[in-house]
């Protein structure tokens, strides 16, 4: 499975920005997905992640109430929504696919990745 990820940019502290990652094969429907993030100089860190079907979602602490995870199974696409943005949201973000229904919030959980696609937030 290829993962594309796009949507990044340049966005004023209380922005938003919707990340979209496109998966390649319609096997997709059937992986639960993440998003992680990496900011220089730190370690890849959770996001948020979503079962195959989209019943539950799953988000780390820093972002409840300002991200929304979401997928559209006929598109092969799952969507991260970053509403109010912060300084500290600056990262390279990016969509993995979990050969699995089940979600996880490691990266070694999955087993495909994306690209990653800039994000930067100023004050």
């Amino acid at each position: 499975v290829q993962l594309q990820a796009s949507g990044g940019g340049l966005v004023q502290a209380g922005g938003s920005l919707r990340l979209p990652c496109a998966a390649s094969e319609r096997t997709f429907r059937y992986y639960a997905m993440g998003w992680f993030r990496q900011a220089p100089g730190k370690e890849r860190e959770f996001v948020a992640a979503i079962t195959w079907s989209g019943g539950r979602t799953y988000d780390t602490d820093s972002v409840k109430g300002r991200f929304t995870i979401s997928r559209d199974n006929a598109k092969n696409t799952v969507y991260l929504q970053m509403n109010s943005l912060k300084p500290e949201d600056t990262a390279v973000y990016f969509c993995a696919a979990r050969t699995s229904s089940r979600v996880g919030s490691s990266g070694d959980d999955y087993n495909y990745w994306g690209q990653g696609t800039q994000v930067t937030v100023s004050s």
